[in-house]
């Protein structure tokens, strides 16, 4: 091979490889750029999501009886819906008692909500069940947007409403209300009577209490 052959050959293969150090590079920038966005991305999506679906348990407490069209079911069987219940709430089985879930029931369950809606378009559901991490309200909730019925989460379950009165509501709070007062046995929702709310939360607004 002749000298200048050699030479072009070499300034090929340097031209090459700095072509394909840039390329990778500015791929290795632009990868990273897209992981960073979609990052940001994510996190604003799960907020999104968390609170367009979830509802605090105290706010929902403070302004419960205020809003004719907000509407608390309860998912538990008819029998524990029976012996107590979160007062005011209306009782959609997903379980046929307390031991047998009864997912299976689609068309019923889709048909009360619908009846519901119907009865009040500007309904606002909000529903529980057991227990925080029980997936019950989650189920019903994808059954219920698979049939155009869209509801929100209650963000604890009967278990924390009726047991752990403490753990969300606030310090100053706990010697100013009692549960008894949220709670109610029977066939019936009740009506939310007697509670003298003397509570005071200084924080007003979409971020407040």
């Amino acid at each position: 091979m002749r000298k200048k052959e050699k030479q072009l050959l070499t300034k090929v293969v340097i031209i090459a490889i700095v072509v394909g150090l840039l390329a990778g590079g500015l791929g290795a920038f632009t990868a990273e750029k897209l992981i960073t966005e979609s990052s940001d991305d994510l996190i604003k999506e799960f907020y999104d999501v968390e609170t367009a679906t979830h509802v605090s348990p105290h706010g929902l407490r403070k302004h419960m009886g205020e809003d004719p069209n907000v509407v608390i079911v309860d998912l538990r069987s008819q029998e524990e819906y029976e012996e107590e219940h979160i007062i005011t709430a209306i009782n959609v089985p997903a379980y046929k008692d307390r031991d047998h879930s009864d997912y299976g029931a689609v068309e019923r369950i889709v048909s009360e909500f619908k009846t519901m809606q119907v009865a009040n378009p500007n309904a606002e559901f909000i529903v529980y069940c057991y227990s925080t991490p029980c997936m019950t309200g989650k189920k019903v909730g994808k059954m219920l947007a698979d049939h155009g019925i869209y509801v929100k989460h209650l963000g604890i379950g009967w278990n924390e409403w009726r047991y752990h009165w403490e753990t969300w509501n606030h310090h100053h709070e706990w010697e100013l209300t009692d549960v008894m007062n949220y709670v109610v046995s029977g066939p019936d929702p009740g009506e939310l009577e007697g509670v003298t709310k003397k509570e005071v939360c200084p924080i007003e607004g979409g971020l407040g209490c």
